[in-house]
């Protein structure tokens, strides 16, 4: 072999070693003029790039002794060596910066690689294909209303449906395009199998955990491992073809845009090109914001018939006339006796958010969780057998770099009998315990600035109304309830990335050994915290602001200040004025950041290595040229995964199901924001990162899990809302006990302060409350609790029986996709079969009919009891035996 190098000083340079254009295992790619049709291939123009490995030295002559680590080249040597004596042909390349050289390892791996590869890992490859047809709900509606869909488009290319079965070598020939090594395994399945043999490739000891690529990044010697996007994405700007279009173009160009918002998203072109998981993940989200239309609907339906409620309710005009009626006591220690009719707007805004309609949008979205969540798995379920995962088991997991170089022992699997880094189960045990506690102290730290806001906003109140200015004074109470809230959602944001941070650092130290575990570790833990930081203020207002206030004379305070009350509209108000703030303002900044931090951080390092490529032109004197795709792949954002977009769009379903009786308007604000998400999410993927490593998955893990949990919270949570927030049952109880009409509500809900306060201030005043002149409780207020509690228990039987039936009627996985399944599973215990004539004997002539068509059944004579054997089926025995 000899060494040979072209474009010499160019931002790229070439070393290749030149073998005979074999496909034996181990050898080297030829050096052979490179192909202008596909650029993810060698420099021979024909061996296709499957993956890339990157790592970078200093350029300098006089530090690249001193700064690279002999360590780390010996184990990059040992790696690759391996990856080569393996099978996979390999070619390096560099590209030179004037601070930096990048060298990067084209991997590739030939057709007897695959083959063994694909088996060890059972690969799903093609039997026949399916002529079926996948429609979603939406359009199964429009097509029974015989009316045309607008959400529909035709995108090109549309990947075709197989039946398949497990990958098998024996059997190649009863694989559907087996004939074309080139097309028969899909790209995404060779990156599958490349990245296998990375993760198994030993480069050191193996019972110190020195074993795949993984390890080798947390190590930094390689910066980077990754597969290549298919072309570019943008869409030529003359005229072509559709069908001429590479994958990612078509999901640029009919998924990516914003002019797409309307349409559905391409999910078998997003399976095909970034795997099951990410396909998932969308087909979620767009399951889930497809839900949110007719939610969405209802809630605007509702806020807008409370206008209608707000000029005909009896006590809003009760309120609005009574003139000096009710004369109010003072809302804190320094405030003054304020008229009752004097929060007229205020009272009738607050009916917008509390009349009889939001009742109904309760019951209607804690039915609609239920129910969305026992649909998507159905999709799911669909969703997991049309993309060969229905029956897809995660194989025996490779531990965890982190876990292989910090573990103190080492073990031997019982299921591969190799010796692997061990664990303590007992002090992993301690470790957890201790978290749990740190947990908990992050969540009592939470507490302490709820309590700190909450003191804001009586501090700020008192403050304002020693103002000199009339306005102020008058929307005191408004103004520190809107700056909390501001402050809350900052307070959160804050809090949200330390106990992330924090979240990773203790996740790493229970030394979890499989990244799934690891993964729904740290899940659990940021959920846990997230709902307590995201809900602890909502759930304040709704069920404790107000509670504890005490009563003229005899009032409660908190470190010497009185205890907050509801604001002049109630509480329902302020609670939908906090959702506001959080969820929209929470959706605002994350979209903004999902916008511009990445555009920023890709236009910077594009900048950077511009200004690098035209300092070493201008030194040599040389044209620019294209980058290869390796060099354009490596300039983009590494992949950060989907745990932070589940995240955000499990805490915007607990906003519209928990609180949704005080804010009808959540799930449309929640459905704007999803439109905007989709088209956001899918330009980082397309356009913004690095094309990720395909992931199978059967469904979205976990986080189902929670959205249950988040469902049975809901209910609880609107029931409690509605008994004990809402005006809603003391309305029902005075209507039922002395006025239908409610005529006379006003004066029911308010007492009237005792004696020795109305002497001590020489005045008679009112406060809202149930008691009498000594400052008792009246049998009212002990009617009302009881209707409460049993509201409550009757809302939350009723909603979970009508959620158990739902659960009983639809199945979990639809009739036509378990006949599919049992199909699927008949053609692969065929193909698979070693016998094959017996089975085609047995069952003579072909099935002409339709599946599932009914025939008219052939009579058949019976042989007589002593017939010799067939000569047919011995000739199958003996066939059998050979």
């Amino acid at each position: 072999m000899k060494m040979k190098r072209e474009r010499k000083g160019n931002s790229s340079a070439l070393i290749t070693l030149e073998t005979k254009p074999d496909i034996s295992n181990g050898s080297f790619a030829m050096n052979a003029p490179v192909a202008l049709r596909d650029r993810n291939v060698f420099s021979d123009g024909a061996t296709r790039v499957d993956f890339v490995l990157a790592w970078e030295e200093p350029n300098d002559p006089d530090k690249e002794t001193t700064a690279i680590n002999p360590a780390h080249s010996k184990w990059r040597e040992t790696f690759l060596n391996k990856l080569k004596y393996s099978g996979l042909l390999l070619e390096k390349r560099d590209m030179v910066q004037p601070k930096t050289r990048t060298f990067f390892v084209l991997l590739s791996a030939p057709w007897s690689v695959l083959c063994y590869y694909a088996e060890e890992i059972s690969l799903r490859v093609p039997l026949q294909v399916v002529n079926a047809s996948y429609t979603n709900w939406s359009a199964q509606l429009f097509k029974s209303l015989s009316a045309p869909n607008p959400l529909m488009q035709d995108v090109p290319n549309p990947p075709p449906d197989f039946y398949t079965c497990q990958f098998r070598n024996n059997k190649l020939e009863r694989f559907l395009g087996s004939k074309d090594r080139d097309t028969f395994f899909k790209t995404t399945q060779r990156h599958q199998v490349l990245y296998e043999i990375l993760a198994r490739t030993p480069y050191g000891s193996m019972s110190k955990g020195e074993v795949g690529i993984d390890r080798l990044l947390s190590e930094q010697v390689f910066t980077s491992a990754y597969p290549l996007h298919e072309g570019e994405f943008q869409v030529p700007s003359w005229p072509v073809a559709p069908e001429s279009l590479v994958l990612r173009q078509i999901l640029y160009g009919y998924w990516a845009q914003w002019s797409c918002w309307r349409r559905y998203q391409p999910l078998d072109h997003i399976r095909e090109y970034f795997g099951e998981k990410i396909a998932l993940y969308f087909a979620w989200l767009g399951f889930y914001t497809g839900w949110l239309v007719p939610a969405s609907l209802v809630g605007t339906l509702v806020f807008l018939a409370g206008f209608w409620l707000m000029t005909t309710d009896i006590p809003a005009q009760e309120l609005c006339n009574s003139g000096n009626s009710f004369i109010m006591c003072p809302l804190c220690n320094i405030c003054s006796f304020w008229n009752y009719s004097s929060i007229c707007v205020t009272y009738k805004a607050g009916i917008l958010f509390d009349n009889g309609g939001t009742v109904f949008l309760s019951v209607f979205m804690s039915l609609w969780a239920v129910t969305f969540l026992e649909y998507w798995k159905r999709t799911c379920s669909s969703l997991s057998h049309r993309w060969d995962c229905s029956d897809f088991q995660d194989i025996e997991e490779r531990p965890r770099p982190e876990f292989a170089t910090l573990a103190p022992m080492t073990m031997r699997n019982p299921l591969t009998g190799a010796e692997e880094p061990y664990f303590p189960e007992k002090t992993r045990f301690n470790r957890v315990l201790t978290g749990s506690m740190i947990m908990i102290i992050m969540v009592v730290v939470v507490l302490m600035f709820l309590i700190a806001i909450i003191l804001y906003r009586s501090i700020l109140s008192i403050v304002i109304s020693k103002s000199s200015y009339r306005f102020l004074i008058f929307s005191a109470g408004r103004i520190a309830s809107l700056t909390g809230s501001v402050l809350n959602l900052l307070v959160i944001l804050i809090l949200s990335r330390v106990y992330i941070s924090l979240a990773h650092i203790l996740t790493r130290w229970e030394m979890h050994r499989t990244q799934t575990k690891y993964e729904d570790m740290f899940i659990l833990k940021v959920f846990i915290f997230q709902f307590v930081n995201f809900y602890s203020s909502p759930v304040y207002i709704a069920f404790f602001k107000g509670r504890f206030v005490g009563y003229p004379g005899n009032y409660v305070s908190l470190f010497g200040v009185r205890n907050e009350d509801c604001g002049a509209g109630g509480c329902l108000i302020e609670l939908a004025q906090e959702l506001l703030v959080i969820m929209v303002g929470k959706q605002l900044i994350n979209n903004i950041q999902e916008f511009i931090c990445p555009k920023l951080r890709a236009w910077w390092q594009k900048r950077k290595r511009s200004r690098r490529v035209k300092e070493i032109q201008e030194e040599e004197g040389e044209e620019e040229e294209d980058m290869y795709p390796w060099e354009a792949n490596y300039q983009l954002l590494v992949c950060e995964g989907l745990f932070s977009e589940y995240l955000e769009m499990v805490i915007q379903f607990g906003f519209i199901t928990i609180f949704v009786a005080a804010c009808p308007l959540a799930p449309l604000f929640a459905l704007i924001n999803n439109w905007v998400e989709i088209r956001l999410d899918a330009q980082k993927f397309v356009t913004e990162y690095r094309r990720p490593v395909v992931e199978r998955a059967q469904d979205i893990g976990i986080w189902f899990d929670i959205l249950q949990f988040i469902a049975y919270m809901a209910v609880l949570g609107n029931a409690f809302l509605i008994a004990f927030t809402s005006s809603f049952l003391p309305r029902l109880y005075y209507g039922y006990t002395q006025d239908e009409s409610l005529s006379g509500f006003i004066n029911f809900t308010l007492a009237t302060s005792p004696r020795n306060y109305s002497q001590e201030n020489r005045r008679t005043c009112r406060y809202r409350g149930f008691r009498d002149e000594n400052g008792q409780y009246l049998p009212e207020y002990f009617h009302l609790l009881a209707i409460r509690l049993a509201f409550v228990i009757i809302f939350e039987h009723v909603v979970f029986f009508i959620g158990r039936l739902i659960d009983l009627m639809v199945p979990d996985i639809p009739e036509e996709v378990e006949l599919k399944m049992k199909r699927e599973h008949y053609m692969a215990k065929e193909a698979l079969a070693e016998n094959q004539a017996l089975g085609r004997a047995m069952i003579p002539g072909e099935l002409n009919s339709a599946p599932g068509e009914p025939r008219q059944r052939k009579s058949r004579p019976s042989p007589p009891q002593s017939a010799p054997q067939s000569p047919t089926l011995m000739g199958i025995s003996k066939e059998a035996d050979t």
